[in-house]
C-alpha cells in the first residue's frame, strides 16, 4: 500500500473554517450523537458561527481567553471551533476539578469569560469569586430548565446572533486553545497549542495511523478537554466528514458497553485501566454485537497481555498510542 501524502500547513489557517469547508458537502450528516441530542455538519458550522458572532458582540477581542468547562455534549465543539472561529482562544479544562484550581485557571490564562455545563456552575461561580480578576461573563451550557443569576445561555447567545461572515485572520503558529496539565509536578502547566497543530496531527495519526474516514462513527471514553479525547472525538473524525458519538457520564465499563452496542462504532478510543476493567466486566458484550474494526489506547503503556485479551475477544487491532 502506497504512503497517503501529507499535505503540508497553509500559512493562513483558521482551523474552524478550515473543518467547515471541507465538510461543506456533508450538511445534512449526523457530525456529533449525544445522549440527548444529534448535530449536522450545518448545524455545528452555523452554531458555531453564531457563538463567534456573539462572542465578538460580548466584546472578547481575538486572542483573549474564554475558560471552557462543559461536559462532553454537542455544545463542546459549537463552543470550541466558535472561539476559533472568532480568533478567541479557548482555554479547555478538566469538568472534575475544585474551585481552587478553576480560580487558579482562570488567572493564570487571565480569562475574560467562562462557559460551563450547568451542573459545574456553582464550583464555577465559587472560582470566580475567588479568582484576583473576576471574568466578566459566565455562559451556561444546558440550563434551560434552570435559572442562575448574572449568567448567560449558551442557547440564547447562538439562538440571538447572526452567523459570523467571516472567520479571523489566523495564521497555522497562532494560537488556538490551551490545555491544562493534570498538575502531578506541581501547579497545573498551561500548554498551548497552534491552528498548525491541530492540522498536522489531522494529517498524519489521524490519516496515516487511524486512516479515518467518512464512513467512520467514533466513540472516545476519554474526554475532548484532554489532548487525547481532543483528537480522537474532533480533530480527526471531522477532518474526515466521520460521525462522533459523545458521553457526558464518567466512562465506567457499563456506560461504555451501552453506547459500544446502541451506536456501533467502528473505531473506539480507550485507556489501559478501561481496557482491563472491560474484560473483568460481566456485561462484555460478544463479538459480533458490535462493529467495530480498530481500537486504540493511550494515556499510559498498554499492558500486552490486556491488548492481546481484547483483541482476541472483538478480533480487532488495539493501537497502543
Amino acid at each position: 500500500m502506497s504512503a497517503i501524502p501529507i499535505p503540508p500547513v497553509p500559512e493562513r489557517l483558521n482551523f474552524a473554517e478550515h473543518l467547515f469547508a471541507i465538510n461543506a458537502a456533508r450538511g445534512h450528516k449526523t457530525a456529533y450523537v449525544d445522549d440527548h441530542a444529534e448535530l449536522s455538519y450545518s448545524g455545528l458550522d452555523l452554531g458555531a458561527r453564531r457563538f463567534a458572532s456573539a462572542l465578538r458582540g460580548l466584546g472578547l477581542r481575538r486572542e483573549e481567553r474564554l475558560l471552557l468547562c462543559v461536559h462532553d455534549t454537542v455544545d463542546w465543539p459549537v463552543a470550541f471551533l466558535g472561539c476559533l472561529y472568532a480568533g478567541v482562544v479557548p482555554v479547555a479544562v478538566n469538568t472534575l476539578l475544585g474551585a481552587a484550581d478553576y480560580a487558579y485557571m482562570i488567572d493564570h490564562s487571565r480569562a475574560r469569560a467562562v462557559l460551563a455545563s450547568s451542573a459545574l456552575i456553582p464550583t464555577l461561580q465559587s472560582a470566580m469569586d475567588r479568582a484576583e480578576e473576576r471574568p466578566e461573563w459566565l455562559i451556561v451550557s444546558g440550563a434551560e430548565d434552570a435559572a442562575f443569576p448574572g449568567t448567560l445561555s449558551l442557547g440564547a447567545l447562538i439562538e440571538g446572533a447572526e452567523p459570523l461572515p467571516m472567520a479571523a485572520a489566523t495564521s497555522c503558529d497562532d494560537i488556538a486553545f490551551w490545555l491544562y496539565s493534570s498538575g502531578s509536578t506541581g501547579r497545573p502547566k498551561g500548554a498551548v497549542h497552534t491552528h498548525g497543530n491541530l492540522f498536522s496531527t489531522a494529517a498524519t495519526y489521524g490519516a496515516q495511523v487511524l486512516c479515518l474516514a467518512e464512513g467512520d462513527i467514533t466513540f472516545s471514553a476519554a474526554k475532548l478537554f484532554f489532548a487525547y479525547g481532543l483528537g480522537n472525538a474532533l480533530t480527526f473524525p471531522l477532518s474526515v466528514g466521520a460521525t462522533v458519538v459523545l458521553m457526558a457520564e464518567r466512562p465506567t465499563p457499563e456506560a461504555v458497553f451501552r453506547r459500544l452496542v446502541e451506536r456501533q462504532p467502528s473505531v473506539f478510543f480507550g485507556v489501559p485501566t478501561l481496557y482491563a476493567g472491560m474484560l473483568a466486566a460481566p456485561g462484555l458484550p460478544a463479538r459480533e454485537a458490535l462493529r467495530l474494526r480498530c481500537c486504540t489506547s493511550a494515556g499510559e503503556a498498554l499492558p500486552r497481555e490486556i491488548g492481546e485479551r481484547f483483541s482476541a475477544h472483538f478480533g480487532v487491532p488495539v493501537l497502543d498510542g
